[in-house]
């Protein structure tokens, strides 16, 4: 069997495989998906998200925990080009700026309160929620209050969280988790983080 034949023996096979994955498929509602690890790329990843569901008109919420004091290009291009998307920020910058354990908790439980609002609310069709990993690994928020909220968010709305960590009950209550690993990184070459890249 010449390597064609080879080749187009095995391309049927996992065309079949394929089709049948997807015929078995035949649940429609949102989806939860968790973007985590210690790899650049998580934020990146849900903004890509975002995108793509503007690409189909649907309504869409973000909201940032830490980040906000300095800007990102994201955040830029929000709320500069996208003025009907909504968009909260913590505000507080990193943990590890702020040093203010009591300050950072109120932050978290203020920023939630906007997060909730938005996973009650039918009307949005993708919910972001970027970094709230770390309210919970800091223990910043309740955790059964988070997972409460992201179960019982509206059937077809769909909800992205990103961050390192979080915990075994979160990895558990989404639907889909992805680990994003870093084999490489610039910083650690000495590298500075890069205007349009990194931030």
């Amino acid at each position: 069997m010449d390597k064609n034949t080879r080749h187009k023996n095995a391309m049927e096979k996992q065309k079949a495989a394929v089709d049948d994955s997807i015929a078995k498929a035949d649940v429609e509602r949102g989806v939860a998906v968790l973007l985590t690890g210690d790899g650049k790329g998580k934020t990146s990843s849900a903004f890509g998200m975002v995108i793509r569901a503007l690409g189909y008109h649907q309504t869409v919420g973000i909201v940032q925990f830490i980040k906000g004091v300095q800007a990102s290009g994201e955040e830029i291009f929000v709320k500069e080009q996208l003025s009907g998307v909504a968009l909260y920020q913590m505000g507080t910058g990193f943990t590890w700026d702020t040093q203010d354990r009591e300050a950072d908790i109120a932050a978290a439980i203020r920023t939630w309160e906007h997060a909730t609002t938005m996973l009650s609310d039918p009307n949005y069709d993708l919910v972001v929620l970027d970094e709230l990993t770390y309210m919970l690994a800091f223990d910043y928020l309740p955790e059964a209050d988070v997972i409460t909220a992201l179960t019982q968010r509206p059937e077809n709305q769909s909800v992205v969280v990103t961050g390192r960590g979080g915990g075994q009950a979160l990895r558990e209550a989404m639907d889909t988790v992805s680990e994003v690993k870093e084999i490489k990184h610039a910083y650690r070459a000495g590298i500075r983080a890069r205007l349009g890249v990194d931030y």
